[in-house]
């Protein structure tokens, strides 16, 4: 047995919540990574157009995976529900990129902390998932503590804020989706029929608005790709890592990796508030992690 196998074997023993944290924290630099090229090229490209080179190459990147697979890793009896999903996954990917011209990157993954409770109530509900007190006292910390970041800027509203609003509602659907997914299909499939989905849509929104991008501008583009095929690769792996309500919670670790990002590449200095916002939301996610972690121990020694 070889280092890489060894260490996946270990990683593999984890509990699902540590793993499911591991591959969020993933997912924020991934995520974050991508939206800040997509602001730097807002300027000379309109957001349709980097959101098809996006997906496109985000295809490209797992064309590996389709050519190994063949025609049978992508069967399915769910392509309506992978349809349905590459909708909601264009649109939210338009409107965080439109954001990311308005807003600073930390007001952007403040705002998507108004998802959690819309989440984890449709979850219970459409996918049936156990309810326990510590998930409900983690979520209503991370939401105070996401209250706290965005309470500066909503003296003042505008565009960057509501498009950020809609890509959270379209976030919310596609958490749903990829978990109910996830029941049947494995992460790579779910990752490879996003682009699927996206890619045609998004070339014909793209057209009545076309660019041809530079040379240097083609480099950040398959960049964008890499890092969004990355991101939806990560996040799949959460959602089949641990329940959707969890992971929702865990995502509140995207917030300080936002706030470093914007401070790094745009000069975006936080105010204080988003540094106490961004400890209670840690707060919360490690004060989950820990909980749920106990308990898959403790199920695990009872057989229960």
């Amino acid at each position: 047995m070889n280092l890489s196998q060894s260490l996946g074997l270990r990683f593999a023993a984890l509990p699902g919540t540590v793993r499911a944290a591991f591959w969020i924290t993933c997912t924020g630099v991934t995520f974050t990574g991508m939206v800040s090229i997509a602001r730097t090229l807002s300027p000379e490209l309109h957001v349709f157009v980097v959101v098809f080179f996006r997906s496109l190459f985000g295809l490209v990147f797992l064309a590996p995976i389709i050519l190994r697979r063949g025609a049978a890793g992508l069967r399915t009896t769910r392509r309506p529900l992978f349809m349905l999903r590459g909708v909601t996954a264009w649109l939210s990917l338009v409107g965080y990129f439109f954001a990311a011209q308005h807003i600073p990157l930390a007001d952007i993954a403040a705002i998507g902390f108004t998802r959690p409770m819309f989440a984890c109530v449709a979850a219970i509900l459409f996918l049936g998932e156990i309810t326990r007190a510590r998930r409900w006292s983690a979520i209503a910390i991370g939401i105070v503590g996401g209250l706290i970041v965005v309470r500066p800027g909503f003296a003042e509203l505008n565009v960057g804020t509501l498009f950020a609003v809609g890509a959270v509602s379209m976030t919310v659907c596609n958490t749903i989706f990829i978990k109910s997914l996830s029941f049947t299909e494995d992460p790579d499939r779910i990752a490879i029929y996003q682009g699927l989905c996206v890619t045609p849509l998004a070339l014909v929104a793209a057209l009545f608005v076309w660019t041809t991008p530079s040379l240097e501008q083609f480099g950040w583009l398959v960049l964008m790709g890499a890092l969004g095929t990355a991101t939806q690769r990560a996040l799949a792996r959460a959602y089949h890592a641990t329940d959707a309500t969890v992971v929702t919670v865990l995502d509140f670790l995207r917030l300080p990796i936002a706030a470093l990002f914007g401070l790094v590449l745009f000069a975006e200095w936080p105010v204080i508030w988003v540094w106490i916002g961004g400890a209670v939301i840690v707060v919360s996610s490690i004060m989950l992690t820990r909980k749920e972690a106990a308990e898959t121990k403790k199920v695990g020694k009872t057989g229960a």
